[in-house]
């Protein structure tokens, strides 16, 4: 990776998360994740930098990125392929320590979201039962490993890219979701560091669980995915793709249902929304009101 610890310090310092792409080093916002930002970091089109402020002490994030090669080794092991990637610690404001994964960057417009939009039923077709294919093998690795090991893995479109070479990549690896002896290595509290610190104790109660599970739930998974379809305005492959799956996984899972797919994606898109909002009142409060800094970088608004 070709960007400095030095040049990412300076980046960061002289970053405002109100206006990221004002800052004197140039970039670029690639995504947004839930507790992460993707940039394109001053013009460097190799690498993807994912931005994570999550931590108040430098030992919280040397755990994590301790994790975070783990569960990396961890899926190649499985036999998926991961872009090539590295770690950087850099200090932000105040005593706050904000990690950067920088990961090889891939060409966007071969991101599954968007062949969606771009190639044909066939290739559809066969691009769905390879993604099929590498969940299966985080269920093939955790077969073999229970109960001292299990992977959990966010399979929506948007994590894969299917190069023009045939090579399938999976890319959302910035939250290791892993068990080892049944117990969770990730700190949950984490997750909570970009939520509103007002509502913290109500997601805690209500949500939190649910979004540490559902990724080890085979049937919930795949649901997501073909939620997912939803949100890229590509309903018309939800039936056929529902088909795919149940064919491939039929002695695996309960079969996947349309009602209940479009039911799991009116509640998801109506948390997510709300989630949004209110994140975006503890920006207002935190900037305007408080005059504190708010360190998460936001999207504008999302279709879904």
């Amino acid at each position: 990776m070709s960007l400095s610890r030095e040049r990412l310090q300076e980046f960061e310092s002289g970053l405002d998360p109100l206006d990221p792409m004002s800052s004197r080093i140039p970039c670029q916002i690639l995504g947004y994740g839930e507790i992460s930002t993707v940039l394109m970091i001053d013009n460097d089109p190799a690498q993807a930098a994912k931005r994570m402020p999550l931590f108040s002490t430098i030992k919280a994030a040397e755990v994590y990125v301790k994790h975070y090669g783990t569960y990396c080794d961890r899926l190649r092991e499985a036999g998926l392929n991961v872009p090539v990637d590295t770690t950087m610690l850099v200090n932000g404001k105040g005593s706050l320590s904000v990690l950067y994964i920088l990961q090889q960057q891939l060409p966007p417009e071969r991101f599954c979201h968007k062949l969606i939009h771009t190639e044909s039923p066939d290739y559809l077709r066969e691009m769905v039962e390879r993604i099929s294919g590498e969940i299966e093998k985080v269920w093939n690795f955790n077969t073999q490993n229970e109960p001292q090991l299990k992977l959990a893995i966010d399979g929506q479109l948007s994590n894969w890219v299917l190069l023009e070479s045939g090579e399938l990549y999976f890319i959302d690896t910035s939250t290791p979701l892993m068990h080892e002896e049944g117990v969770e290595v990730l700190d949950p509290e984490l997750l909570l560091q970009s939520a509103p610190s007002f509502l913290r104790w109500l997601i805690r109660w209500q949500f939190l669980d649910d979004v540490m599970s559902r990724y080890y739930d085979r049937r919930l998974v795949y649901t997501d995915l073909i939620a997912n379809l939803f949100k890229e305005q590509a309903a018309q492959l939800v039936d056929p793709w529902i088909a795919i799956i149940n064919s491939q996984c039929v002695d695996l899972m309960e079969p996947l249902d349309r009602d209940q797919i479009e039911s799991y994606y009116r509640e998801d898109k109506l948390i997510w929304r709300l989630f949004l909002g209110l994140r975006r009142l503890d920006r207002f409060i935190k900037t305007r009101l408080l005059r504190q800094r708010y360190e998460f970088v936001l999207p504008g608004k999302i279709k879904r």
